[in-house]
């Protein structure tokens, strides 16, 4: 048997992750009937049928997903192959795209750009800032190379692995009476009056989950997808919201927000990074990676100790009454 050439490959990879020959022909910048034909042409060759189409797109027959699941391994070989070799070359060049959601670009961005920019100017980078949603279509569209989101069910054509467990921070402002870094107890509060994300918002589901599980009580709840409108709101008032804790590092020992670990039990929200499945990742996105990686876990350290000092200092207070 011939061998099939990529172009077809790549073909039956769009359609299977589109869903669509008309999307998948503007994936690939190519016409409907080419996406078609290529298809057919491997259909042909392989002697099965790979999509049942319909007037409302294309699915994959149980021996289509098979065959895109290898050909996406096969291709991202392919892909890797050429990164390694850029790499041995010492080529850490080209353009890095790259999505964040506003829990990382508030205090965990700006050091990591300090020295990375510093260390790679040949780096061209583009940083685009959006909740979980725009982002998955982003990188499934191929317009981001990679995206740190909530860890979430799965998408066909996305791969992702685990980035950063952590943990959920109780923010409110003066007036809503919370002694800073001292630990909460959800449950044993009045009912709260909170700003939440959005429904389709990942982090949303989770903790209205825990919220039920854990007989906390809500007054009021206000839907805000603007991280700095809901941080600027809390401030001046005395509503709540929760939110990781890499993004309020930097409100420690500061008076216009009160950050307060909430306890028995826990409450901690997974992060992933995502890219499209049939890609590996460049060199300059892994050394982008590995510097953030490095600075959250800077951050943890600075959250564990923060947290250590006021636990140190409360039980001397109570030691001396």
């Amino acid at each position: 048997m011939r061998n099939i050439p990529l172009r077809q490959v790549r073909a039956v990879i769009a359609v299977c992750e589109e869903g669509s020959f008309t999307r998948a022909a503007e994936r690939e910048n190519a016409t409907q009937s080419g996406i078609s034909q290529h298809v057919a042409a491997v259909e042909r060759k392989l002697g099965v049928k790979l999509f049942d189409r319909s007037a409302g797109g294309a699915m994959p027959t149980p021996a289509g997903l098979r065959y895109y699941k290898s050909c996406v391994g096969a291709v991202g070989v392919l892909e890797h192959a050429a990164e390694e070799a850029r790499a041995l070359a010492g080529k850490v060049t080209g353009e890095l795209r790259i999505g964040l959601m506003p829990t990382f670009t508030r205090a965990v961005l700006a050091p990591v750009l300090d020295d990375f920019v510093a260390r790679r100017p040949e780096v061209r980078l583009r940083i685009m800032e959006g909740y979980s949603g725009l982002l998955t279509e982003m990188v499934l569209k191929d317009e981001l190379d990679f995206a740190v989101v909530p860890a979430y069910e799965g998408t066909r054509g996305l791969k992702a692995r685990l980035l950063v467990r952590d943990r959920e921070m109780l923010i409110s402002g003066p007036r809503a009476g919370f002694a800073p870094l001292a630990p909460v107890r959800l449950s044993h509060c009045k009912p709260l009056k909170i700003v939440m994300p959005g429904p389709d918002n990942i982090r949303r589901r989770n903790l209205e989950t825990y919220f039920q599980t854990h007989g906390v009580e809500i007054e009021t709840m206000l839907e805000l997808d603007a991280m700095i409108g809901t941080l600027e709101y809390v401030a001046r008032s005395d509503w709540v919201t929760i939110l990781p804790s890499v993004i309020s590092v930097n409100d420690i020992g500061r008076a216009e927000l009160m950050v307060n670990p909430i306890v028995e039990p826990e409450l901690h929200a997974e992060f992933v990074v995502i890219q499209p499945t049939r890609r590996t990742l460049s060199a300059q996105a892994r050394l982008f990676l590995q510097r953030f990686e490095r600075e959250v876990a800077h951050i943890h350290d600075v959250w564990d100790a923060a947290i250590a000092s006021r636990n140190s200092s409360a039980s001397a207070r109570q030691i001396a009454s």
